[in-house]
Order: structure tokens, then C-alpha cells, then sequence
């Protein structure tokens, strides 16, 4: 794998990954906007736009102009919103790059934003918000982040309530764009065989060039908006219930940890998959195939620029016992690890676990290039995947129960769920 960084004129990031693979890429642009850089009036923005992006731009008018452009040529596209970034992609063969690079230039710098087609899209928006409200398992996630972040963008939701989409005018989405889409905040990402066929079309300077041609213009601007930083304060555990008729209660136990900057990160990697990281890991074997209490179970780490978590979510049955059984062998769990309870023989299947899949996934040139351009976006800086594989290797047990004896504090703990159940319900 063959990796190059380049930064145009007017401050555009690229990323030029050679896989040496198929005459197949991924063309990848990401943003530096998401919902933490909202505010309660225009909460949504961030995901509406990317719904708007293909709307319609100057040179390629409606969604049916840019869909049939693209899968014409055999490709797929799609986007996404998180709370930090977004991001627009589109697969094709490297035969097609500079249509394919064209479509997306033209779609981020000169969307049409028609009014009518806002109108029509409020209603496709507010339906994708009922989706997430009839999927708990997606849902509660929201909830847990709600919880820890509230008070504070980080925490709104993704895609925004349905009272601030309705309200959002063509000068909403203009002024959002003004303020975090510009060049300086974005990355470019090409990951494929990009010189798989050996002629002048496929050499980097090539590419480079029609880069140059269709994002070059891209203008920079003096607005920028900042995210509000999250001053972490917690002093007692925190408890939301959403009362809702569901089949399962679903549920989010976590803690609040650090940064990405943070060293510390590998070590909670490690924790994470030791916990709830798999079908052998720890939580996977007590709640599920011991007890018998869930179908799924797992443990994930959310890290942003200035905070995170780390959390395990479970859908069990509607009943208060087992409810408090499952929170009761997490718990216990978690701090068996911290009064160092963990072997050598469990900390090394975590790191090949953890190795193994990083590697798997990077058989798809979509995750390779957000590998690479969520780095390079977010923490302005990239490591390779042995870069990182070898971070990982370095990680100890007795930093990993450290880890755990500073995370897993009872006053500190965080408890989202949706069921029918009341706020006053005890569920620990």
C-alpha cells in the first residue's frame, strides 16, 4: 500500500492510497461539520445538507441526473453525518475518476438548494427521525450521549428534531455552509489501485491535476464556527429512561474517558474487547450464553477531540429482575478487571482480535480511505495500520487495570434505557 499526502493552493487536504489492488476506488471527501457544531435552532443541519448535497447542483440539476451519472458508469454512492464530520463517497472504477470526481466537486461547491426541493425533503427527514424512534437498538445510543453530553451539542441528535427541520429555510442551510464547508476543513481521500492500468490517466500527477481542476476553485471564507468544548463534571451516577412499549429494554452502561489525543486510548481498546468485544468476550459469555438474558451484547468506545466514553449496550427482557441481573454481572465484570482479575493468555486474544479485524476491514478501499481521512480530518495527523497494530502490542495488563480502576467508578457511572418502565424504576 502506497500512501501520499498532498495539500492544493487553497488549503484542500488529499490522500492518494495505491492498494495495488482491483482498477477499483473509493473517492471519498470529508468535512470537518457534524451536529456538535449546531446550535438548538438549526439542530439537524448537518444531516439535512447531506441530503440536500444531492439534490441537485449547478452542473447536474436533480437526483436523477447524479444517480443515473453515477450508477451508469457501475458505481455507488452514498453519505453520512456523525457529530464530528461528514462525509460524501462514491465507488467506481479508476476508468471513470474524473466523471466521478467532477459529480462531487460539483455537488459540495454549487449545490441548487431549491426551496421546493427542501420542502419536499423535510418530509423524508422527519421520516428517518420516526425510524430511529421505532429502533431502540439504534435509539439508545442517542439517549446515552444525550445523558453524558447534555447541555451541550455533542449530545443533540444526529439528525435533529422534527419541529427544527420543519423550520429550516434555503438561508439556513446557506449560512451552515458558509461557515464549515470550505477547503481548509475538508480532506480528499483516493484509495484503490490507482495504477493499475499503465498509462498516463493513472499516474499520480494525473490525478492530481483533475483534482486541482474541479476543487481548486473552491473558495476559501473567513467564517469558521467552533464547537463548545465538554467540561467533564460528574460527581454521581446519571440515569435516563425513555417509558416506551417495546418488546426488549434496551439499555446503555457507560463511563466517561478521554480524548482520541489520548495515549490511553489503546489500552481502552483493549478493555473494550475484553468486555464486550466479541462472541468469547467476557460480557458475550456471562449475560448471553450463561444466563441466557440477551440476544446481543457488546462494548464500543466513542472517543471525540476533547472527551469520550466507554460503553456496553444490551437488549434484555421486559423485566425489572433480570433487568437488574444483567446491569449486576456488567458491573461485576468490570470490576473484577479493575482489582486485576485479567490473564495474559485474555489480553492476547484481545490483541489479535482487535489486529485481525482492523486488517479484514482494510480489504475495502471505502474503509481505508476513511481510516486514513478520518485521521488526517479530525487529528490532523495519520498513522498506518502497523503504526497503530504496533501501539497496541505495546499495551500492558497492568496499564489495562489502571485503565479500569480509574474509569469504572460507581459515582461516575451513566445509565440510558428504553422500555416500559418509569424514571423511578431501580435498576442497580
Amino acid at each position: 500500500m502506497e500512501i501520499k499526502q498532498y495539500q492544493l493552493k487553497n488549503g484542500l487536504s488529499v490522500i492518494l492510497i495505491d492498494t495495488e489492488a482491483f482498477p477499483t476506488l473509493t473517492t471519498l471527501l470529508l468535512v470537518g461539520a457534524g451536529s456538535r457544531y449546531e446550535n438548538e435552532k438549526n439542530n439537524g443541519i448537518a444531516h439535512f445538507f447531506e441530503h440536500m448535497a444531492f439534490k441537485g447542483s449547478k452542473k447536474y440539476p436533480d437526483t436523477l441526473v447524479i444517480s443515473s451519472i453515477i450508477e451508469g458508469l457501475g458505481g455507488i454512492f452514498n453519505a453520512f453525518t456523525s457529530k464530528d464530520h461528514t462525509g460524501y463517497w462514491i465507488k467506481s472504477t479508476i476508468y471513470h475518476f474524473e466523471t466521478v470526481i467532477d459529480v462531487l466537486a460539483d455537488m459540495i461547491q454549487n449545490p441548487l438548494l431549491k426551496e421546493e426541493e427542501i420542502e419536499r425533503e423535510k418530509g423524508v427527514v422527519v421520516e428517518e427521525i420516526n425510524l430511529y424512534e421505532d429502533t431502540p437498538y439504534r435509539k439508545i445510543g442517542d439517549y446515552f450521549e444525550g445523558l453524558l453530553y447534555q447541555d451541550n451539542p455533542l449530545g443533540f441528535d444526529i439528525a435533529g428534531k422534527k419541529e427544527t427541520v420543519r423550520s429550516f429555510k434555503r438561508k439556513t442551510f446557506i449560512e451552515y455552509i458558509q461557515q464549515l464547508y470550505q477547503p481548509e476543513n475538508a480532506v480528499l481521500v483516493l484509495a484503490g489501485g490507482l495504477n493499475q492500468v499503465k498509462s498516463q490517466k493513472s499516474k499520480v500527477k494525473s490525478y492530481l491535476e483533475i483534482i486541482e481542476e474541479k476543487f481548486g476553485r473552491w473558495k476559501k471564507t473567513e467564517k469558521k464556527t467552533n464547537f463548545i468544548e465538554i467540561k467533564e463534571k460528574q460527581d454521581k451516577p446519571q440515569i435516563f429512561v425513555k417509558t416506551k412499549k417495546t418488546e426488549q429494554a434496551h439499555f446503555c452502561l457507560g463511563y466517561r474517558t478521554f480524548s482520541f489525543f489520548d495515549k490511553k486510548k489503546y489500552p481502552l481498546t483493549l478493555l473494550s474487547t475484553i468486555l464486550g468485544g466479541g462472541m468469547s468476550s467476557r460480557l458475550f459469555i456471562e449475560v448471553r450464553e450463561r444466563q441466557g438474558l440477551c440476544y446481543y451484547i457488546s462494548t464500543s468506545k466513542e472517543l471525540y477531540h476533547d472527551c469520550g466514553n466507554l460503553v456496553t449496550q444490551a437488549g434484555v427482557p421486559n423485566d425489572l429482575e433480570k433487568i437488574k441481573l444483567a446491569v449486576k454481572t456488567i458491573l461485576k465484570e468490570q470490576e473484577k478487571i479493575a482489582n486485576g482479575d485479567l490473564k495474559k493468555e485474555e489480553l492476547k486474544k484481545a490483541k489479535e482480535l482487535v489486529k485481525g479485524r482492523l486488517l479484514l476491514s482494510l480489504e475495502d478501499s471505502y474503509n481505508i480511505a476513511s481510516f486514513f481521512g478520518i485521521k488526517k480530518l479530525l487529528q490532523k495527523e495519520i498513522k498506518t495500520p502497523q503504526e497503530e497494530i504496533e501501539k497496541l502490542e505495546e499495551v500492558t495488563i497492568e496499564e489495562i487495570i489502571s485503565l479500569a480502576k480509574e474509569i469504572f467508578v460507581p459515582q461516575k457511572l451513566n445509565f440510558a434505557l428504553i422500555g416500559p418502565f418509569d424514571k423511578n424504576s431501580i435498576f442497580f
